[in-house]
């Protein structure tokens, strides 16, 4: 069966990786996967990430980070789905919690994070929120 929404699959991946406490969660790999995990890393919400070979297809191992026992993510949600895209201007882009935490946005320049993108000016479709 065809995954309809594969860069909602590795967030529940990276959320049931967290609640279970694993040190390292696994997911099928692709170039937009690899994209928002390099802003997570940026941002601090993730250690890491490595491509490795799962059952003869690519794949990436991303490292979960903790902080006195709790995950480093609070929150982590898809914004835009495949049944409702949401896009949003370089002025509009929503604030989580006030500036705490962020948006990740797909935008012409590539996948930034709400900051980025204001600092470039730049808007996009709105793909996750995280705290």
């Amino acid at each position: 069966m065809a995954m309809t929404d594969p860069l909602g699959d590795m967030l529940t991946r990276i959320r049931n990786g967290q609640q279970a406490k694993k040190d390292s969660v696994l997911t099928p790999a692709s170039k937009l996967r690899a994209h928002v995990l390099d802003v997570l890393q940026r941002e601090g919400y993730i250690r890491g990430y490595s491509e490795e070979e799962l059952s003869g297809q690519k794949g990436l191992r991303i490292e979960l980070k903790y902080f006195e026992g709790q995950p480093a993510i609070q929150h982590l949600a898809r914004v835009s789905k495949p049944g409702r895209r949401v896009y949003s201007g370089a002025r509009e882009l929503p604030r989580v919690r006030n500036g705490l935490g962020m948006t990740i946005v797909s935008t012409p320049r590539g996948v930034l994070s709400d900051a980025e993108a204001r600092e470039q000016n730049v808007g996009g479709e709105v793909l996750a929120e995280v705290f």
